[in-house]
């Protein structure tokens, strides 16, 4: 009977009294990219809830959602004038780095969650270019790192919004995040944190994907599975591109 008395205690110890779970979801599983496409934005609504039926989450909460988009490979280099003239003397290679990366925020990022929380979860960019960095070098592999994450911020694929997740009631929350004209295709992940006291008490993923769709779809498809014919076709489009401007000039 001790026995049994003591694994009770234990198990009712190791269950939270009022744990978090959070319901999340996104406005769209799939966004279609056509001729006209120059943008497009997607919401992402979520609710907090206590893990306790019937009881109501405590609060008050923050929100970090971190939407990464396809991974590629970067490379950032190093130019430098040498007599007059500008050439490539260093480079650093980034593998499965994010092609769009989008951090949404309730709050300061340093107000709302420890800096721990920030490392282990590798929220800031930079961090993302030094998990992906194929260089040992620490100091370098920053240098080179921040870097890119200004160039891919300055051309709208990289952004830190610390206002962009709005509560709607002391639970639910909304963010919206924007995704630019030349967004990579394939599939993307939104994770959700919820905080509380700076600490993590809940997180959630879902996914999306971007994909191009009709002649777009057709022609990105073509060139990737028949690159022969499509090097062909192109070639005898160019050709009679040329010849057709030709023959209107010369009139």
């Amino acid at each position: 009977m001790r026995r049994l008395l003591l694994a009770l205690m234990l198990i009712a110890t190791a269950t939270p009294v009022g744990a978090e779970k959070l319901a999340s979801t996104v406005s769209s599983a799939t966004i279609q990219i056509t001729s006209s496409f120059d943008g497009a934005v997607l919401s992402l609504f979520g609710n907090i809830e206590s893990d306790v039926h019937g009881l109501a989450a405590p609060g008050p909460y923050n929100v970090i959602v971190v939407v990464t988009g396809p991974l590629q490979d970067r490379v950032t280099r190093l130019k430098t004038n040498n007599w007059g003239i500008w050439t490539n003397t260093d480079q650093v290679t980034f593998k499965q780095f994010p092609s769009f990366y989008d951090v949404l925020a309730s709050g300061k990022l340093a107000n709302i969650a420890t800096p721990e929380v920030l490392d282990e979860k590798n929220v800031l960019p930079i961090e993302q270019a030094l998990a992906s960095s194929t260089l040992g070098e620490i100091a370098k592999s920053t240098e080179f790192g921040t870097e890119l994450v200004r160039l891919m911020t300055e051309q709208g694929h990289f952004a830190v919004k610390e206002d962009a997740v709005r509560f709607l009631t002391t639970s639910a929350y909304v963010a919206q995040v924007t995704l630019p004209s030349d967004v990579a295709n394939g599939p993307f992940i939104a994770h959700t944190m919820v905080l509380k006291d700076r600490q993590l008490v809940a997180e959630r993923t879902e996914g999306f994907s971007v994909r191009k769709s009709g002649f777009e779809n057709f022609v990105f498809v073509a060139s990737k599975q028949q690159p022969l014919l499509y090097g062909i076709v192109c070639v005898i489009l160019a050709l009679g591109t040329g010849w057709l401007a030709g023959v209107m000039f010369r009139r």
